[in-house]
């Protein structure tokens, strides 16, 4: 098997979270900086064999389209131009920073290693991989 990559994709950073090979365990794997995640797409597909991708779907309470969308979605475009094999899929990930961040609470990080963002979005794209896996 191969495994399934999810990505918290932001403004400034993304997250990025990936299956072992047997799709059972979802382990938080980077945070990089947004601008430089198709160049680490692209070396990280090089060295594992990857089934697809899970791309966190932002929206608003009432579920229509955050603000972030714009950005996302011009992510996507790229990420499919580059990859056009590649299956990609969305998940809705509303909470899933905030959940992060209870989680970070939950397990006794200092204030210190809380305020760590790109923490924060690691563990969001575990959390939306997690999600999916779920589901699935």
């Amino acid at each position: 098997m191969a495994r399934i990559v999810a990505i918290d994709y932001g403004v400034k950073r993304t997250g990025i979270a990936v299956t072992d090979e047997m799709q059972i365990i979802a382990s938080g794997l980077t945070t990089i900086p947004s601008e430089a995640c198709i160049t680490f797409l692209k070396d990280y597909f090089n060295k594992e064999k990857v089934e697809r991708v899970i791309v966190g779907e932002p929206k608003q309470m009432d579920g229509t389209p955050s603000e972030s969308t714009e950005i996302i979605e011009k992510f996507i475009k790229l990420f499919q131009k580059e990859f056009p094999e590649m299956m990609l899929e969305r998940v809705d990930e509303r909470f899933t920073s905030k959940i992060a961040f209870q989680s970070m609470l939950d397990s006794g990080l200092k204030k210190k290693q809380r305020q760590n963002k790109g923490l924060i979005d690691e563990i969001a794209a575990t959390i939306i991989l997690q999600d999916y896996m779920n589901k699935k």
